[in-house]
């Protein structure tokens, strides 16, 4: 029969047990606790995405209105090249925008093709339009070679639409 073992003595206590917390102690230290962890944690958020390159956003491209075919021209400008930039504005919001084609299968324009419609033939009027454009669309976004070849680097009418608007209020503004 083995022998019993006895348990391990049970050390005597040097202090006296920790006082009760109240409430708002508790909370205080819950506070502190967790404002230690949030600014950690944004430390390691900073060190994590530091490497991720950022582009500021353009209010342009966020701020959208409901885009539907009974919006009403607005005021047109008083010079000729701006007010056919606007129209031309007017009909891809309500016909539609396109890429790689003038006119596609749904009757959607792309920049163009919006210019070269509202000019109604007038050859001059039309190559003063896209001049302007082209102005426009250099003094964001550099050296670009036509028209057509910016309208065709989008898969979104967005700024290509907003950049015609900009090029109405540059022809305005130039009196043209």
């Amino acid at each position: 029969m083995p022998h019993p073992t006895h348990a391990p003595p049970i050390p005597a206590r040097t202090s006296a047990p920790p006082a009760e917390l109240s409430l708002e102690a508790r909370m205080a230290a819950t506070d502190a606790a967790m404002t230690i962890r949030l600014e950690e944690a944004a430390v390691a958020y900073e060190v994590n995405t530091a490497h991720i390159p950022t582009e500021p956003v353009d209010l342009g491209d966020v701020v959208t209105l409901p885009l539907t075919p009974t919006l009403q021209p607005p005021t047109p400008y008083p010079t000729p090249v701006a007010a056919l930039l606007q129209r031309a504005h007017h009909r891809l919001l309500t016909g539609g925008w396109c890429s790689g084609a003038l006119v596609d299968e749904d009757g959607a324009r792309c920049l163009y093709g919006a210019i070269h419609v509202e000019a109604r033939g007038d050859q001059n009027l039309e190559s003063r339009g896209l001049q302007v454009l082209m102005d426009a669309i250099r003094r964001q976004f550099g050296d670009v070679d036509s028209v057509p070849a910016f309208n065709d680097g989008f898969t979104s009418g967005r700024i290509p639409m907003r950049m015609l608007d900009q090029a109405a209020d540059l022809a305005d503004a130039r009196g043209l």
